[in-house]
């Protein structure tokens, strides 16, 4: 049983009665300037008074309640305004008791209906939807935007079920109220107008806005945010960012997006002059995408289409081509058009569509359409292979260059021939293009033929080609470029490289290929290293699938990372890949154990019972040495004596390494990590239950160990792969990196079908223990008091104040007296 760390709440529910009966009143959303001033405000038609809620309006809150007595609202039968008593939350303070009201049967139609406000509202936050802007009065604001035609469908659909109940104040009475402001503003009726009520979409939004505006204000916001703007609570001024904010509005509250579709004027395949590129101007409808028209039919409101835009489509296109503009000048002629139709685009303007501008357009949200007719498209793509005239065959051995199928014992003998020498330090491969029209390779001469005539559309085997002609002379500038066979490994594996900043395609070719198809698979399909016969024990199938595996992978001279559950044999396993490695006087040599201090004896005892007769010598105390060390036989040592004795453990040639609890040099800038990079061996291998406890970089940390250069500099690796992985924002990012590294980490779960059927499948159950009031109180306090000390702290010190708000709250959890 273990507490959840949670936000404290008493024992009972007796705190929670009084908002049940207060949603049981009608609601009411009213808008404020800055939107985070809204209130929602309970009121109740009949006269009876509404509830206190305990712990709630205190008033050196940021976000304290005001406390309504009267507010003024139109009665459903008389259609007057009359005045009623009410209380007013902030939307921070509402929103719990409005979701719980959305899923209450003795809620009020209005409270229910703003609990489902409520939670479309989070829902669109949770999505990321937030802008920023300045309010009618300078203040700085998030709303909720932008909203796309789903979105925008589920608020429409959400206002048009809004009671009359949920928006009874009138027009003239919607401005917060305060104690120090009266609650009913004078209403004028005695005319015998009906009053004015808020229109219910436009409330909706002012309410999504409200709980935008709300949300991303936290205690530490203002410290993450460098500054008070947009983060703090308090109205903050900022009239200088008007400019900005109505830029940001123009983007994304247009009823129009812009689109280029490009033509070729008197265009036929089988011409043989080169036409010229004219661009024309659509509109797409944001609400309604099918709705597209020519900007000259929205201009000259011509036909249903056209029409169908209505009288602001003009000046919101007109914003958005302006922006469109500054991003690419060539369509600064549209500007100054009476009718921004059509501009002709030279040769060099279309070689600009086809590479940064189209990207610079498209960040606008201004999509480019190429003509139909020009079906065939220069393709590019990278290959990386052994350079022209060399070759890994060897006498006597079968050629892996060939493409013959042939059993798989064969082709595995060969590889392991072929591939160390493939993979050495010093051998590099070739990095070469390979271009093609359709499903036909372009030769040499025909690539110089297209970098020498630079036009965007050329005439190629008889027909015509889109040609991007700085992509060509990238790719003659790349030719026959030499890599080493690291990073050509990781290019093969994730599919990709980066060239000059850019993402490129990659493919393998040769034996390159069929390592690539080898390690694509772990554990492949049948073993091909039987149990050494010096092991005095029975391997398990998914054990001796792991030696398997180990011993490809050192074989190869590349390393890896043992990674199952705890006690699945990663011992055993490492045992027996040492045994068959002394079997190959390649491999043969003795194997050093790098382990924490309270596994060392563990490590003994199985080398002597698995492994009798191998010699054992710890490598620990004042009198430890390495003299006369058998070859065959295991050192093992700590951590800390490896540290202390780098240079002298570096001194020796050994046949493996293996650092076992390898999360122990999970920061690479630790003298742990930087003395055991110096320790050179045939091979290195890591074990770990737990290869990643924090971040990704805890991963590169293990595998630029085991095999260094795989996942290239920490640098270079949060920037193409953490950062976008540990974000969530870039899914192909995730698939990329799986693919690197899963030939190079291999595990294995007690609850994988077939790794260990004799266990009991594992039974957890989840209590929800609530926190003591004791617990409560302390967990408050200690909140208060560090969030305090985290504000006037900085750098590291801030860092470690956080932590020590992390631990003492668990610790709370666990039990008070901790």
């Amino acid at each position: 049983m273990r507490n959840a760390l949670s936000l404290p709440h008493g024992p009972d529910d007796s705190a929670r009665e009084p908002a049940r009966n207060l949603s049981r009143h009608s609601a009411v959303f009213l808008p404020a300037d800055p939107p985070r001033a809204g209130r929602i405000a309970f009121w109740s038609p009949d006269g009876e008074p509404l509830p206190d809620l305990p712990g709630a309006s205190l008033p050196d809150s940021p976000d304290a309640s005001v406390a309504v007595s009267e507010l003024t609202v139109v009665d459903g039968d008389t259609l007057r305004p009359v005045t009623v008593p009410a209380r007013a939350l902030s939307v921070r303070e509402a929103l719990p008791l409005l979701v719980r009201a959305r899923f209450s049967d003795a809620a009020s139609p209005a409270a229910a209906f703003w609990g489902a406000a409520a939670l479309l509202a989070l829902d669109l936050v949770a999505l990321g939807l937030l802008l920023p802007g300045l309010t009618p009065g300078d203040h700085d604001a998030w709303r909720a935007g932008p909203l796309g035609p789903e979105e925008l469908g589920r608020l429409r659909t959400l206002a048009a079920s809004m009671p009359p109940t949920a928006h009874a104040v009138p027009l003239a009475a919607a401005s917060p109220v305060s104690p120090d402001s009266p609650a009913s503003p004078e209403v004028p009726d005695a005319s015998g107008e009906s009053p004015l009520l808020p229109e219910p979409e436009a409330l909706l939004r002012a309410f999504a806005d409200a709980v935008a505006d709300t949300l991303p204000r936290t205690p530490a916001a203002p410290q993450a945010a460098g500054g008070p703007a947009f983060a703090a609570t308090e109205p903050q001024a900022v009239p200088e960012q008007r400019a900005w904010a109505a830029d940001v509005a123009a983007v994304h509250d247009a009823g129009v997006r812009l689109s280029l579709r490009l033509e070729l004027p008197g265009f036929t395949a089988e011409s043989r002059e080169a036409p010229g590129f004219r661009a024309v101007l659509q509109l797409h409808g944001v609400a309604d995408p099918a709705l597209v028209a020519d900007a000259a039919e929205v201009w000259s409101g011509s036909g249903p289409v056209g029409a169908a835009f209505g009288s602001r489509a003009r000046m919101d296109a007109l914003l958005a081509l302006r922006r469109a503009a500054r991003a690419w000048p060539p369509l600064s002629p549209l500007l100054s058009a009476a009718v921004p139709d059509t501009v002709e685009l030279a040769d060099e303007e279309v070689t600009e569509l086809l590479g940064p501008a189209a990207d610079a357009l498209a960040a606008l949200g201004v999509q480019v359409h190429w003509p139909r007719e020009l079906t065939d498209r220069l393709t590019a793509r990278a290959v990386i292979g052994l350079p022209d005239g060399s070759s890994t065959h060897t006498p006597g051995a079968p050629n892996t260059d060939t493409d013959t199928d042939t059993d798989h014992d064969a082709e595995s003998s060969s590889l392991t021939s072929a591939l160390p020498s493939l993979l050495s330090a010093g051998s590099l491969l070739a990095f070469n293009w390979r271009f093609a029209v359709g499903d036909h390779e372009l030769s040499r001469t025909e690539l110089d033929r297209l970098a020498e005539t630079g036009r965007p559309l050329v005439r190629l085997r008889d027909r015509w080609v889109l040609v991007d002609p700085a992509e060509v002379r990238r790719a003659r500038t790349h030719q026959d470029r030499k890599v080493t066979p690291v990073d050509a490994l990781s290019a093969v594996l994730t599919g990709t490289t980066e060239i000059d900043g850019r993402t490129v395609e990659v493919a393998a070719t040769g034996p390159l290929e069929r390592l690539r198809k080898r390690l694509a698979h772990p554990e492949g399909d049948r073993p091909e290293v039987a149990q050494p016969a010096a092991l005095a024990a029975t391997l398990r199938d998914y054990q001796l699938r792991g030696l398997d595996w180990l011993h490809r992978m050192t074989s190869l001279g590349l390393g890896g990372c043992l990674a199952d559950d705890m006690g699945l044999g990663k011992t055993i396993t490492v045992i027996a890949l040492h045994l068959h490695r002394q079997t190959d006087p390649a491999s043969a040599g003795p194997t050093l154990v790098v382990c924490p201090t309270s596994l060392m004896g563990n490590w003994q005892r199985e080398i002597e019972k698995f492994a009798p007769g191998t010699p054992v010598r710890r490598f620990h105390g004042a009198a430890r040495d390495l003299e006369e060390l058998p070859d065959g036989g295991f050192v093992l040592t700590t951590y800390g004596t490896m540290r202390l004795d780098a240079e002298r453990l570096a001194a020796r040639n050994w046949g493996l390494v293996v650092a076992d609890e390898a999360q122990h040099v999970k920061n690479p800038y630790s003298a742990t990590a930087r003395r055991l990079r110096t320790i050179g061996a045939r091979a290195r291998v890591a074990l770990s239950g737990t290869p990643v406890e924090n971040n990704l970089s805890e991963l590169w940390a293990i595998l630029d160990w085991t095999t260094p250069g795989l996942l290239g500099g920490l640098g270079a690796f949060r920037t193409r792969f953490a950062a976008a992985v540990e974000g969530g924002r870039d899914p192909a990012a995730a698939a990329r990196l799986s693919a690197l590294v899963r030939p190079f980490l291999l595990r294995r779960r007690k609850s994988d079908p077939g790794i260990a059927p004799e266990l009991p499948p594992k039974t957890e159950t989840d209590r929800t223990v609530s926190l003591t009031p004791e617990q409560a109180g302390l967990y408050e306090a200690v909140v208060r008091e560090t969030l305090a000390a985290i504000s006037e702290a900085d750098g590291m010190a801030r860092r470690g104040l956080v932590v020590k708000l992390l631990t003492g709250l668990k610790q709370i959890c666990n039990h008070p007296a901790q």
